[in-house]
C-alpha cells in the first residue's frame, strides 16, 4: 500500500494547478520554514503516535529506505543512486563501473510486507519516504510517512482503526497546545472532525458531486462527462487513457467536496486503480482501496492486500507498459516481495499516512512548509 497512490497524468496537473497560490515564507534561506512552536508540537505528536500503537499491539519495525528493490508505478519516480560494492561507498549513478543501482524508498511497503511473511502480525513504521519531482503546497520530495499493517484485517476494518487514529491525534493536538499555551493553536473548526467519519463509495461519490457514474464508462465517455462540466483535456492526457480522466475528474469535482463538514474515507476504487489491493469477490470491477479525506486533501491510503504474486507481476508489467510509453526509466519487475509473497503473505491490511499532511489539517497550516524544518528548497 502506498500513499498517494492514486496519482496520474491528470490528477498530477490538476494537483499542480491548484498548488500554485503562494505561501509565507522566512526571509533566510537558513531559518527553517516553520516555527519551532510547531516544531515542538509535531514532536510531540509524533511521540503519541507512537503510544497509540503501542497501546494497540502494533510493534514498530524499520526496513531499508536504500533498497535493490522498488515499487514499479507509471506516476512515481524514485531518487536512484549506486552501490560502489569494491568501495564500500556511494556515488552517483554511472559513475561507477559494475556498480548496482539502490533506489530511496518511496513507501516501505516491500520490507513491512516480507516481514508478516515472515510471521510478523502488527506492526508499524515512522519513516521518509522519497518521490522525485514532487513539489508543492501539498508536496515535497522527501516527507515523513507512517505505515502499518495488521494480518487479519480487512480495509473496513482499517478505516475503523484510522478514524480512531486520527481523532486521537487532533485530540492530543488540543491538548499540547493548550497545554503550553502556545500562540499557534489550531485554527481548523473542531465541528470538521465530527465522528463518526463520513464513508462513502468512489462510484457513489462520482454519482454524487459529478452527476455520473464511473466504473462502466469508457474514456470517450469520461471525456465527455468532463466537457460537461468545462474541464479541459491538460497537455499530456491521451483520449483513451481512462484512469488518467478519471483521476482528472476525481481532482477537480470529487475531492474538494470530500471531507469538507466532516473526515470522510472514499472506498471501493476502480480494478485498474487497484494497485497492490485484492479485487472485491462479488465485484471483481472493484479493488477493495480505500483514502481518507479532511478539508479535500488526501491524509492516508489503504488497501485489504493482494496476496497473489502472479497477479502482482501482471501488475507490474502494466505499470511497466506505461511507464515505457511515456519515455520514463525502466524499473526491476523482480524483487523480494514477490519471492515473500510465493512463499506465503498472510491476508492482511495495510495503510500509509502523510504525517505531515495530517499535522498540517491538525493546526490549520495551509503548506507542507509551515509544518516542516526544510523542506526541499532549503535543505
Amino acid at each position: 500500500m502506498r500513499y498517494n497512490a492514486a496519482s496520474g497524468p491528470g490528477k498530477e496537473i490538476a494537483l499542480r494547478q491548484m498548488e500554485t497560490q503562494p505561501f509565507e515564507r522566512p526571509l533566510r534561506d537558513s531559518l527553517p520554514t516553520a516555527s519551532l512552536t510547531t516544531l515542538r508540537l509535531r514532536a510531540g505528536l509524533r511521540a503519541a503516535l507512537r503510544r497509540f500503537f503501542e497501546r494497540h499491539g502494533y510493534l514498530e519495525v524499520e526496513t531499508p529506505i536504500l533498497s535493490h528493490d522498488v515499487v514499479v508505478d507509471a506516476h512515481l519516480e524514485p531518487f536512484v543512486t549506486r552501490w560502489d560494492a569494491a568501495g564500500g561507498g556511494l556515488a552517483a549513478a554511472g559513475a561507477v563501473a559494475g556498480g548496482r543501482e539502490l533506489f530511496l524508498q518511496t513507501s516501505p511497503e516491500f520490507g513491512m510486507k516480507r516481514l508478516l511473511a515472515a510471521g510478523a502480525t502488527a506492526i508499524y513504521q515512522v519513516t521518509r519516504g522519497f518521490r522525485n519531482g514532487e513539489r508543492g503546497r501539498l508536496h515535497n520530495p522527501e516527507f515523513t510517512l507512517i505505515e502499518w499493517y495488521r494480518t487479519g484485517d480487512t480495509h473496513h476494518d482499517q478505516m475503523d482503526f484510522a478514524e480512531e487514529l486520527v481523532a486521537s491525534f487532533f485530540a492530543e493536538a488540543e491538548r499540547l497546545t493548550a497545554y503550553e499555551h502556545q500562540p499557534e493553536a489550531p485554527t481548523r473548526d473542531v465541528d470538521s472532525l465530527a465522528r463518526p467519519f463520513s464513508r462513502i463509495t468512489y462510484d457513489d461519490a462520482f454519482a454524487q458531486f459529478a452527476g455520473s457514474r464511473v466504473l462502466d464508462p469508457c474514456a470517450s465517455d469520461l471525456a465527455a462527462l468532463a466537457a460537461r462540466h468545462g474541464i479541459a483535456a491538460p497537455p499530456g492526457l491521451a483520449p483513451d487513457d481512462r484512469d488518467g480522466w478519471l483521476n482528472l475528474l476525481l481532482a477537480e469535482l470529487v475531492e474538494p467536496r470530500l471531507g469538507v463538514e466532516r473526515p470522510t474515507f472514499l472506498y471501493d476504487y476502480p480494478a485498474s486503480q487497484g494497485a497492490l489491493a485484492r479485487l472485491r469477490p462479488d465485484d471483481p470491477r472493484v479493488a477493495e482501496r480505500f483514502e481518507l479525506y479532511i478539508q479535500g486533501v488526501e491524509i492516508c491510503n489503504g488497501y485489504h492486500e493482494l496476496l497473489d504474486a502472479d497477479e502482482l507481476r501482471r501488475r507490474m508489467g502494466e505499470q511497466a507498459e506505461l511507464r515505457r510509453r511515456e519515455g520514463r526509466r525502466a524499473l526491476p519487475m523482480e524483487n523480494r516481495l514477490l519471492e515473500a509473497m510465493e512463499s506465503g503473505l498472510p491476508a492482511c491490511s495495510g495503510v500509509a499516512l502523510g504525517f505531515d499532511r495530517l499535522l498540517m489539517a491538525a493546526v490549520g497550516a495551509g503548506s507542507l512548509d509551515e509544518v516542516t524544518a526544510f523542506p526541499i528548497d532549503r535543505a
